[in-house]
């Protein structure tokens, strides 16, 4: 079944709600979905110490997962070896997929700069723009269009040598090579690599000895005239604790960003998924998935694939039940995405060690300023709240005040970098909490 991926990150991220980030990057990394077998869901595992361990701990709670998704039980199977099938092959398998071309990826006012541009680089690696650098949030297409570039280089010449990495898989990568004193290896296997894909690149900043590498790989490949495309959820000048001279080479070719599709986009990338997987839906479906599934193309995406996970597996048809069902997970995500201003509150109080009564009243130490003006910035950057409104959540102050703190707020920003990471942190904490 072809949503056997999509399905297997749906599980990842439910998880969450029950298992630390810690437990799930640990453990969980290099599990792989392979089949689902009637109720039988069946995963791959090449670490036999890590397949022990989840057998052992984590099967009950990948099967609660499973009944929650599907309102089914499920065995979990996790196989330690599939024969005939490498480490290189499935590397090789990575890119090879049909999923992931440009002929899949449906464009838009959003990424069309993005498209062509990768585009470019496809058909004339090393050439037109190098390095490449995409960002935006996730789930809007970027590793799709990386790995796009690889399939369109591996057909023009299959003797490629493609290298891809995750920005914090690099750093695991580099301390085992350290461990285990092989750390020529690794440089040879970067740095021998004709075209060299790094997905979300920013989890390399702030960690010296990874950037420090990096930042030798990158020069070796780029005096070499070799193609870097790189992937971040922000362009370099936001990446605070990045070295200056990586911001620098980062910029030295394109900068693109994509952004969320607008309405027309998503009902193209609804249907051409839906047509993808065999499966043909009435506009009025793909209309109403595309009206209510707004954030990322990866869960309107994962949306068609538990559409028809629900037709393989119970045999329902795509009809508006259906359909509101297999949105149901993510419609409850979207509807919590907006945190309350007591939630912002409650976790600033949390950060700062601070009663809610001091942030909220008139108390002017200077650690209480600071997280009033942080949570007000917060509370208006991240709600719908009005000035006005915030003042009311502030002992009533009036709306210029609140004004004030947040054009501090901003201002500070821009000239402290610490600040600037310390405020990001605190809302991506927040969001982390949805």
């Amino acid at each position: 079944m072809n949503s056997i991926a999509d399905v297997w990150n749906n599980v990842l991220q439910q998880l969450k709600k029950d298992l630390s980030e810690t437990t799930i990057a640990t453990w969980f990394d290099e599990l792989e979905a392979v089949e689902i077998q009637g109720n039988v869901f069946v995963l791959y595992c090449p670490n036999d110490f890590k397949k022990g361990y989840i057998e052992s701990l984590f099967l009950k709670n990948i099967k609660a997962v499973l009944r929650d998704i599907f309102s089914m039980d499920f065995d979990v199977r996790i196989i330690g070896e599939r024969a005939n099938e490498g480490e290189n092959n499935r590397q090789n398998d990575r890119f090879s997929t049909a999923e992931f071309t440009f002929e899949a990826f449906v464009v838009g006012p959003s990424n069309k700069l993005a498209y062509a541009a990768s585009l470019s680089v496809a058909e004339h690696p090393a050439k037109n723009y190098n390095p490449l650098l995409i960002y935006g949030d996730s789930g809007l297409g970027k590793t799709h269009l990386i790995y796009a570039i690889a399939n369109v280089i591996r057909k023009n010449d299959p003797k490629a040598r493609i290298a891809y990495v995750k920005g914090d898989d690099l750093t695991n990568e580099l301390v085992d090579a350290i461990r285990e004193g092989k750390t020529a290896d690794m440089r040879e296997k970067y740095r021998q690599a004709d075209l060299l894909l790094v997905d979300d690149v920013q989890f390399i900043a702030g960690k010296k000895q990874t950037q420090e590498e990096f930042f030798h790989t990158f020069n070796t490949l780029y005096e070499s005239g070799r193609q870097i495309v790189l992937t971040s959820d922000r362009p370099p000048s936001e990446m605070t604790q990045l070295e200056d001279r990586l911001r620098t080479r980062f910029e030295w070719g394109l900068l693109v960003d994509v952004a969320p599709p607008d309405f027309e986009t998503r009902v193209a990338i609804v249907k051409n998924k839906a047509a993808m997987l065999g499966m043909t839906l009435p506009d009025k479906i793909a209309n109403y998935i595309a009206e209510n599934v707004t954030a990322n193309v990866r869960q309107l995406e994962g949306t068609i694939h538990k559409i028809l996970a629900y037709k393989d597996l119970l045999g329902n048809e795509a009809d508006e039940e259906t359909v509101t069902r297999a949105m149901q997970d993510i419609l409850k995500r979207s509807s919590e995405y907006i945190p309350t201003p007591e939630a912002i509150l409650e976790y600033i109080c949390k950060y700062y060690g601070l009663e809610e009564s001091v942030i909220r009243g008139q108390q002017r130490v200077r650690e209480a300023v600071q997280a009033r003006q942080i949570a007000m910035y917060l509370i208006r950057s991240m709600t719908n709240s009005s000035v006005v409104d915030i003042g009311k959540v502030f002992d009533n102050r009036d709306h210029s005040t609140v004004l004030y703190s947040i054009q501090q707020v901003e201002k500070k920003m821009k000239k402290d970098p610490a600040f600037a990471e310390t405020v990001k942190e605190i809302k991506t904490n927040i969001n982390s909490k949805r």
